[in-house]
């Protein structure tokens, strides 16, 4: 089999392994060699540190389709999994709109990931929170409670500690945070209404969401009022507050979708870019809750971003809703 010996190849990094190929080691490509002397990675992980020039033989560059010999030397330089790095401090930019000792409320930017995930272990919301408030790597997800898309923006709250977090959990789970969003929506929809229908994963596209014949489907209720109507081109546009009981990944995106109103640049349920839209036209606007201090009742509200505000205003808007109270914060 291989024999493991002290580095001496060249690579840059201390932490280098080191194998010799003996004569009980099968004489396969360098990949599929690695797989074997290497069996808590995956094979996929060594062929990109291979291409990436983290693995040498006889201390050149290798390929991944490399053929080996007995006594060749493989020298590896392990490289950090991206899952591994996940909790890093990063500095990420967004803007915080006030904290306190117990709480951190965010108005998340466009296009920032909130916690790190398959495909985004950097970069994050999260990242970002744990290197402006490095005593967040104390409490568990770095304080944050709840989550918002992507290509959503705006306003969510963050724990400092964990009684913190807690109370702002035991709220969420209670139905009393109150949470409200700015939607842009096709066509021309009811002034208000509810939909509560079990959201789950879409059985046919696993990046999707649904509310037809769902996998693990779970209760979800959102409650909207239309603002006023206005026109596109040729499309019906509704602009529409939404109020969340529930907090199911893309809620709102799947319960309008499903009434026959996807949101204006939501492609994946739907929607089209018109005016402009270049994502899903969804901004948490305002967030309110009790504070777990004991100072009573906190809200907050956020501007849609500039984006939004530009679809906003390319749409001609021909009526508003009389008399017609957004759904009330509970």
């Amino acid at each position: 089999m291989a024999e493991i010996s002290s580095p001496d190849d060249g690579l840059a990094d201390d932490d280098v392994l080191e194998f010799r190929i003996g004569s009980h080691l099968p004489l396969d490509r360098l990949d599929k060699a690695l797989a074997v002397l290497m069996p808590h990675h995956s094979r996929s992980r060594l062929q990109a540190w291979i291409e990436a020039g983290h693995v040498q033989v006889n201390g050149r560059a290798a390929r991944v389709r490399q053929s080996l010999r007995e006594d060749d030397v493989v020298s590896v330089r392990e490289q950090a999994a991206p899952e591994d790095l996940a909790f890093t401090p990063e500095d990420v930019d967004f803007d915080v709109v006030a904290d306190s000792a117990e709480w951190i409320v965010v108005n998340k930017p466009v296009g920032l990931v909130t916690h790190p995930g398959a495909g985004n272990w950097q970069g994050t919301l999260l990242n970002g929170l744990l290197f402006r408030y490095p005593e967040l790597t104390q409490v568990p997800r770095a304080g944050i409670v709840h989550r918002l898309d992507k290509d959503t923006s705006g306003l969510l709250v963050v724990a400092r500690t964990e009684v913190a977090q807690t109370s702002l959990v035991r709220q969420l789970q209670a139905r009393s945070m109150g949470r409200r969003y700015l939607a842009l929506a096709h066509g021309r929809m009811l002034s208000a209404g509810t939909v509560a229908r079990e959201i789950g994963r879409d059985p046919r596209v696993p990046v999707r969401m649904s509310v037809d014949k769902p996998v693990a489907p779970k209760p979800a209720v959102t409650h909207y009022a239309v603002q006023r109507h206005g026109t596109a081109g040729d499309s019906n546009v509704s602009e529409v507050i939404c109020r969340l009981e529930t907090g199911r990944t893309h809620q709102i995106r799947v319960h309008l979708a499903s009434l026959g109103h996807p949101l204006l640049g939501d492609t994946l349920y739907g929607g089209r870019p018109l005016a402009g839209a270049g994502r899903q036209m969804l901004h948490a606007w305002q967030l309110r809750f009790d504070d777990p201090a004991g100072q009573g009742e906190i809200q907050f509200e956020a501007d849609p971003p500039a984006d939004m505000q530009a679809v906003r205003q390319a749409i001609h808007w021909t009526w508003a809703t009389p008399g017609v109270a957004p759904p009330d914060l509970p």
